[in-house]
């Protein structure tokens, strides 16, 4: 079972995943979708933070073992679900009626950093930590909905450059190049991102309404062009 928990500090909820390295799994993603479900449902939060209590790491994306075996033992329907509950999870932060707000501990790799693309602000460690998409060195191009997720982070000019030669950034490169809001140091990124989130006091209501209609294109990527590719195995 994924460990996966929150706390409440006024009105920020603050999630920690402490599943190791946080590979996507089916397992942590079915468990970070009923984590958020859970704030968004049973309390008045109205920011999200999402850190890492890895000392190292806040996620290295997708478990490619796990994910690896499931095709070699040919359950593809397995796969495909797998993959759809992946873009549930991005389109749960990236709708979700609070401010969401990526406190990124660590090495952001893959599908961590893609995630990490799907909330609307990011702050990142300074002194440990890269923000990279390995996929091209891997042989796994991106759906088209991660694309879009990607747009919505990062200036096209450097997303080119991250995607094509899978360049491995530095948070202050990242924050240089607006995909991160800013770069702490350990000690003080906490600090920082709680003081960040607690700006966001809006009204739910209206903040899901935005989130929804800034980021239907992510949604509608996924729920029809990325069906296509799931639907007809066009994943590499």
């Amino acid at each position: 079972m994924a460990d996966i928990t929150y706390t409440l500090e006024d009105e920020v909820a603050v999630v920690s995943l402490n599943s190791g390295e946080n590979r996507f799994n089916l397992d942590f993603v079915d468990t970070f979708i009923n984590v958020i479900d859970e704030i968004e449902n049973n309390t008045d939060a109205r920011t999200l933070v999402v850190t890492s209590s890895h000392e190292k790491i806040f996620s290295n994306g997708i478990d490619l073992d796990w994910l690896s075996n499931l095709v070699k033992d040919g359950k593809m329907e397995e796969v495909k679900h797998f993959l759809y509950r992946q873009n549930e999870m991005f389109k749960k932060v990236a709708t979700c009626p609070m401010i969401a707000i990526a406190s990124i501990s660590g090495h952001a790799f893959a599908g961590g950093a893609i995630l990490c693309c799907a909330f609307d602000f990011r702050l990142m460690r300074s002194d440990r930590g890269y923000f990279c998409f390995p996929e091209v060195d891997l042989g796994i191009p991106f759906l088209p909905g991660m694309l879009e997720l990607l747009k919505s982070a990062i200036p096209l000019y450097k997303m080119d450059e991250m995607q094509y030669l899978g360049l491995r950034l530095t948070a202050e490169e990242c924050e240089k190049h607006h995909i991160i809001t800013k770069a702490c140091h350990r000690d003080d990124l906490m600090r920082e991102t709680m003081a960040f989130a607690r700006r966001f006091n809006k009204d739910r209501k209206t903040i899901g309404e935005m989130k929804r209609r800034m980021n239907r294109y992510i949604v509608k990527t996924m729920d029809t062009e990325d069906v296509e590719y799931i639907e007809r195995g066009r994943l590499v």
